[in-house]
């Protein structure tokens, strides 16, 4: 949940910041960019913990840098697609069918105790996905439906 800090932090300053100079509360543009700096620095992440996010695919899945690193780009590339109005709801449907995807592979580190910063299997395991992991995703797939689709439209 530490992660969620990122999301909060940044949505909390844009908001500040449009009443500032913009002398009214910019909800839309505050969410849109707590999530693409979100999904950016974890996107980053997946150049720095390659090898750990590898670990937490599936074993039937081939490839398993080329989809660490295609997944790294997507995230980045949603990110910047959340802030361009002409396809932010697209960039946000996608986003959610991609959090949704992506789970998968959180319940597979889960399994294996995949510790992704050290790249061994010294993880929390299930108590993870439990009690952090599937609030976060709830939490992010709601964020992105409420300020990409539902405030967007």
């Amino acid at each position: 949940m530490k992660l969620l800090t990122i999301l909060f932090a940044t949505f909390l300053l844009a908001l500040i910041g449009t009443r500032i100079f913009q002398e009214s509360w910019d909800f839309l543009f505050s969410g849109n960019l707590g999530m693409a700096v979100f999904i950016i620095f974890t996107g980053f992440a997946h150049f720095k913990f390659q090898k750990g996010m590898t670990m937490m695919i599936p074993d039937i899945i081939p490839a398993k840098m080329f989809w660490v690193y295609f997944t790294g780009i997507i995230e980045i590339a949603a990110g910047i697609g959340l802030m361009i109005p002409a396809i932010r709801e697209t960039t946000a449907i996608l986003l959610i069918i991609f959090l949704i995807l992506v789970f998968l592979a959180n319940i597979n580190s889960s399994k294996k105790k995949v510790n992704l910063f050290k790249a061994d299997y010294s993880g929390p395991g299930m108590g993870y996905l439990y009690k952090e992991r599937i609030p976060m995703q709830i939490i992010l797939i709601v964020w992105t439906w409420y300020f990409g689709i539902y405030l967007n439209g």
